[in-house]
């Protein structure tokens, strides 16, 4: 016996099904490896995967299996023959499936009046039911109840029936033909019925949607006759037409515009559709087509609002000078697009803006920073729910213009993933070659964005794709000298944050010798971001003590008039001593104050995204088997120097005074402290090899001195990266002398004049004039035969280390 759900076996019908439960499949397999019967019972519950006897209708169908076909997803699919109707006695379960005990039920009726009545009744009803259900195929069921058989009619009606499955099992319960051929008829009535309800139903719901296309057509008649009498208002349809010939628009904009217009009249007003077509014709008409700004071409009002704005940068600003030039004497240039490239806090920002006030243009600003999806930037298709323009069409329709200053910011924070590569996107916008016809996914036309003066910011350039940075020109903002931080400071920061704080110049007074202190001791950065922060904090705390002293004071004259003039408070004088007062000690200390040279420590320069650092890079050596240790969270290639300056001392060794095989008895430490912040690139290599030279020679190296250059296993110094803010770097740390490539030294230039002139600079192209300049006194020339042993290397190493 199998258990079956959802369907229930006829006598006389051919049914296919599939069966899957792990149950059924065994009985299937039993009988097909008997006599291929097999007892087909309904379950009671059609969600139970695994029924109890009880749980299953005990009237069931015997049937033969016709064909079984297992599928690949191990379920077996079967084609059974009704034989007989059959109750169930008894049941059992052997190894995994149900055997029952089942008594047949056969039923012989003599035909008479009363039975070809009835036949014929069943028969007609069907007929009916057929021609008005659309799940029956009417001549192959008519063909079908053709024939003597009373209980063979009965069972194919019922089987063909549109039934509930407690419907058919209690047509399978009735045994004798003649009951179940009357309990059919009571039900076909029923069903006929039903069929002639929804007929009727269907038939009023295409009636009253006629009449509501009716209702519209006439409605638009009507509103013809209106407009050919002159009484109708003015529709909504001509008012877009009337937008559509004034927006300016390319003939493919007008063309596409005007072609969705007609469309939008067509539909039904209520459709979603017409809501795409409506938001459609508004984004076209909200961009800019001709509107430009009356752009401001006056070279000396320009330098004023830039000097104004921003103190130094005088390279940027020559720039900005320069493209307005260009402005008056070409008709009608294109657009400029730079990058200002620079740690935070430098004003890459705030000078896109000046340059907009400069030019009398629009401003808009657009972030690009954690950007991954490429429609961000194109745009959607129409055809997405919710869909809408890019970022770059959006801020052109706020910024009402075409020829708006168009700031991209944080360009160098862009993603990828698999949305799209939105940096790719921008390179149609980028190129002046390319972006007079940027098309956008969404409007789906041609948009010239050659008239807009494009500003893209970064920190840093590896990060920007080579062709995007192929298409901008690159100008870089290193950051402020202690001089210039102060002229910011006593400009722009303190007028800013006493306006910001309530304060006045009565309340407290800035002097050089305080911001001096702010900037040398309390910052240590390339902007001015955490300057002005500090001044904020001071203002601060003096605001506090000015509302206490007002409140104390208030307290004391309770009686006091409205009209009478306050007390006075005393001036709050913010010099060196009253910012230690106020922000506590000092953050940062003045290297060169409290650092002794010392042997294995060199003062190394850096260039991060923030601006230059510097870095001491120490070296130890211990007795031990030839082994280079580096921590300090080093790059590959900062390892790779560390290896190259060992190459160069074990060539230069017989010179040092050092025995040829010191390097298999000894172990060389190098660490670069910090060790949680990762460490990489190649300027470190002369820092690297001074430090192990030292350490080995127990030659203390200057501490006033600090060096870059990227070191050949030859010894020779090649060029580095990044040189000004590192220069700035080192002198913002009281470095005053500083060891160079000889290559580097074309771009002194760019130098700022009080770091030159504040600085000694050693230019040198070989390991060996570094040595002579870092080290605190010159290496001993050895005779070969007098060369030192290990042990006397490691015996002055550690006199060294008692000395210091």
């Amino acid at each position: 016996m199998m258990p079956i759900r959802d369907v229930v076996i006829f006598p006389h019908m051919m049914t296919p099904f599939v069966v899957g439960r792990e149950s059924s499949v065994r009985a299937l397999e039993e009988a097909l490896a008997g006599d291929k019967k097999i007892f087909l019972a309904t379950q009671h519950d059609a969600s139970v995967d695994e029924p109890r006897p009880d749980e299953i209708f005990s009237v069931g169908t015997l049937a033969n299996i016709v064909q079984s076909v297992k599928q690949s997803d191990g379920n077996i699919k079967v084609l059974v023959e009704g034989v007989e109707r059959g109750k169930i006695l008894s049941v059992t379960e052997e190894e995994g499936y149900f055997r029952a005990t089942v008594k047949v039920f056969s039923y012989k009726v003599d035909a008479g009046p009363q039975l070809d009545a009835l036949t014929s009744r069943v028969t007609g009803l069907f007929e009916q039911y057929a021609k008005l259900s659309q799940n029956v195929n009417y001549d192959t069921m008519v063909a079908a109840i053709r024939g003597d058989d009373p209980g063979k009619l009965a069972d194919t009606v019922s089987a063909n029936l549109q039934l509930a499955i407690e419907e058919k099992q209690e047509l399978l319960e009735i045994f004798d033909p003649i009951d179940r051929l009357t309990r059919i008829a009571e039900m076909l009535d029923i069903e006929i019925e039903k069929l002639n309800v929804d007929r009727t139903i269907q038939g009023r719901v295409k009636r009253q949607m006629e009449k509501a296309q009716k209702e519209y057509y006439l409605n638009e008649k009507i509103k013809a006759i209106q407009k050919e009498l002159g009484r109708g208002e003015k529709s909504e349809f001509d008012e877009l037409k009337k937008k559509i010939e004034t927006a300016g628009m390319t003939k493919d904009a007008h063309e596409k515009a005007m072609a969705e217009l007609k469309r939008l009249e067509n539909m039904p007003p209520m459709s979603a559709e017409s809501t795409v077509s409506r938001n459609y014709l508004d984004w076209l008409l909200a961009v800019p087509w001709k509107k430009k700004s009356k752009e401001i071409r006056d070279l000396p009002h320009a330098q004023e609002v830039l000097e104004s704005d921003h103190y130094g940068l005088d390279k940027i600003k020559e720039r900005i000078l320069e493209f307005l030039a260009v402005r008056r004497l070409v008709k009608d240039p294109k657009g400029s697009i730079l990058c200002f490239v620079g740690p935070p806090g430098v004003g890459k920002t705030s000078l896109g803006m000046s340059i907009a006030k400069a030019t009398g243009r629009k401003f808009v600003r657009l972030s690009l920073g954690g950007v991954r999806d490429e429609a961000e930037i194109r745009g959607h298709r129409r055809t997405y729910i919710g869909a809408l323009p890019g970022q770059v069409l959006q801020m052109m329709k706020k910024a009402g213009v075409r020829n708006p200053v168009f700031m991209l910011d944080e360009i160098d924070k862009m993603s990828t993933d698999f949305r799209g590569d939105p940096s790719s996107a921008l390179l149609e916008v980028l190129d002046p070659e390319q972006n007079f016809m940027f098309m956008d996914h969404y409007l789906d036309v041609e948009y010239d964005l050659s008239q807009v003066f494009f500003i893209a910011t970064a920190n840093v350039m590896h990060t920007i794709p080579a062709a995007l940075m192929d298409r901008m020109e690159v100008i870089r903002l290193s950051g402020y000298t202690e001089l210039e931080k102060k002229e910011i400071a006593k400009k722009f920061l303190v007028p800013k944050q006493l306006k910001d704080t309530g304060l006045s110049g009565e309340q407290i007074q800035f002097e050089d010798t305080g911001i001096d202190e702010l900037i040398g001791h309390y910052t240590r950065e390339a902007g001015v971001r955490n300057l002005e922060r500090e001044v904020s904090n001071i203002c601060r705390k003096v605001a506090r003590s000015v509302v206490n002293a007002q409140g104390e004071t208030s307290n004391k004259q309770p009686g006091k008039q409205p009209g009478k003039k306050k007390q006075t408070l005393a001036k709050t004088v913010v010099n060196a001593s009253k910012v230690n007062e106020l922000l506590g000690p000092q953050k940062f200390r003045d290297q060169e104050r409290d650092k002794q040279n010392e042997v294995g420590a060199t003062t190394g320069l850096a260039w991060t995204e923030v601006g230059g650092s510097i870095l001491t890079t120490e070296a130890a050596i211990m007795e031990g088997r030839g082994k280079l240790t580096t921590t300090g969270k080093l790059g590959d290639v900062m390892q790779e120097s560390a290896q190259a300056a060992m190459s160069y001392l074990r060539s230069r060794s017989h010179i040092m005074g050092l025995p040829k095989d010191f390097y298999r008895h000894l172990d060389i430490h190098l660490h670069v402290p910090e060790g949680a912040i990762p460490k990489d690139g190649p300027s470190a290599g002369i820092t690297i090899a001074t430090s192990i030279i030292s350490a080995l020679t127990s030659i203390p190296v200057r501490a006033d001195i600090a060096m870059t250059g990227e070191i050949t296993v030859r010894g020779r110094v090649l060029p580095i990266g990044g040189l000004k803010e590192k220069l700035m770097a080192a002198h913002r740390y009281g470095i005053r002398e500083a060891i160079l490539p000889a290559d580097n030294e074309k771009d002194l230039p760019d130098i700022p004049e009080i770091v030159k002139n504040d600085m000694k600079l050693h230019f040198v192209k070989s390991m060996d004039e570094v040595l002579k300049i870092a080290l605190e006194r010159e290496i001993e020339m050895t005779a070969l035969a007098g060369m030192l042993s290990v042990a006397e290397i490691i015996a002055r190493s550690r006199e060294e280390k008692v000395t210091h």
